[in-house]
């Protein structure tokens, strides 16, 4: 019962971060691995990812309902994430991921970089493009990201959140709202590789994904309450410890 309970507690926690800055599976991968050492890690793996993608999935809706955003971009967009989480998750398969894991806390340093030096940053939106080229635009990084997430994966959300912000001139409440259905496109595909294999453990699943919904909405609320000088904050100290996570991972441990 004690380390369900303890699991149930990491998803609610995920939830609220992933719902406002992405980065969520920093809280529950760890714990599950913490909880249950002995488990299979493509397990573990499925697991997080059928609970993470039911509280992304309910922030979507919510920011779905609240925010406007641009469907003509969008929807290419979410095709383009599917296509590429579909085409790396092949790739993973074929090709070692090791120089990802030494390159990714530099690219987030990079992000977290570009944030001090543009302090306004997302603090106002004012998209960059016009209807013919931001569709393209956005494609091009829904397709990237999910090729990226299907290879790797961690930091996507807030990757997808970051280059809507600084690319298309989005605040971050739309990044935010836009970064959480594409987001939800590229997990899809993964999830069903992981139940199709048996890759889930499907007791912890339950419970989990009602604290991290939970977890969710209370991050939407207050994202949606209190706008871009909410989310900037969080989203810059989710950035911070993953590097410090990531940089850990890659060089020491």
């Amino acid at each position: 019962m004690l380390p369900l309970i303890a699991v149930t507690l990491a998803s609610f926690l995920a939830g609220f971060v992933n719902a406002i800055a992405g980065g969520g599976g920093l809280v529950s991968v760890p714990a599950l691995f913490g909880v249950f050492p002995r488990a299979h890690a493509s397990e573990l793996f499925g697991t997080n990812k059928v609970v993470m993608v039911s509280g992304t999935l309910q922030a979507a809706a919510s920011y779905g309902r609240r925010v406007s955003l641009p469907w003509r971009t969008l929807l290419p967009a979410i095709a383009a994430a599917v296509l590429g989480a579909a085409v790396g998750a092949t790739a993973v398969t074929l090709v070692p991921n090791d120089f990802l894991r030494r390159l990714l806390p530099l690219m987030l340093a990079a992000v977290l970089a570009q944030m001090f030096l543009e302090p306004d940053l997302g603090s106002v939106h004012a998209p960059r493009h016009g209807p013919r080229a931001e569709p393209w635009l956005a494609s091009g990084i829904a397709f990237l990201l999910g090729l990226y997430d299907g290879f790797f994966g961690p930091g996507t959300g807030s990757f997808l959140i970051f280059l809507f912000v600084r690319v298309l001139g989005f605040d971050f409440l739309h990044a935010v709202a836009s970064a959480k259905i594409l987001n939800t496109a590229t997990n899809v595909g993964a999830i069903g590789v992981f139940a199709a294999t048996g890759n889930v453990v499907w007791h912890l699943v339950g419970p989990m994904i009602v604290a991290n919904v939970a977890g969710s909405l209370l991050g939407t609320h207050l994202a949606l309450r209190h706008g871009s000088r909410f989310i900037r904050p969080v989203f810059v100290t989710v950035v911070a410890v993953l590097i410090l996570k990531t940089g850990y991972d890659a060089y020491v441990g």
